[in-house]
């Protein structure tokens, strides 16, 4: 499924800013429709399903809201196994568990790949919305600048 580098959105779009992982997957999407070596992913509110496209990318960064005690619309790059850590200890994820198990499947298969990423940012509101915040949202334009950056070099 994946041709190098698979970039997953998660989170669930009916929740305002804990849908952003989809947001900025759908803006990466729309002003980088035709990135080479790239498969852009809508992970949703994730499923086992997905261990078989993570395990096929040489390249994975994982979209997503993240509890970064920081002010909203902030985004923090963690790699490797600095994303590892944040997914295991203290601070974490909104999808940290299933996020966590899919990881864990792939490196039982000894396929995790060697280049990963998390892009987390930091939600403002977490009810119902089918949009994110005004401050994430003007947000987004920088966090996918990062993750192209992060593209290029790994590629």
């Amino acid at each position: 499924m994946c041709s190098n580098s698979l970039v997953l959105g998660i989170g669930n779009t009916l929740l305002a800013d804990e849908g952003l992982g989809i947001h900025l997957l759908n803006h990466l999407r729309q002003h980088y429709p035709r990135f080479p070596g790239v498969t852009y992913l809508d992970g949703g509110t994730l499923g086992f399903t997905l261990a078989s496209a993570i395990v096929d990318c040489d390249n994975l960064i994982v979209l997503d809201a993240a509890q970064l005690n920081d002010k909203p619309g902030s985004s923090k790059l963690l790699l490797g196994s600095e994303m590892d850590t944040f997914l295991t200890h203290g601070r974490r994820s909104v999808h940290e568990v299933g996020l966590v198990d899919l990881l864990t499947i792939a490196l039982l298969q000894d396929r995790l790949p060697h280049n990963r990423a998390l892009l987390g940012i930091q939600p403002a509101q977490l009810g119902w919305g089918d949009a994110p915040s005004e401050i994430v949202a003007a947000a987004l334009p920088a966090a996918a600048e990062t993750v192209v950056e992060l593209l290029y070099k790994w590629t």
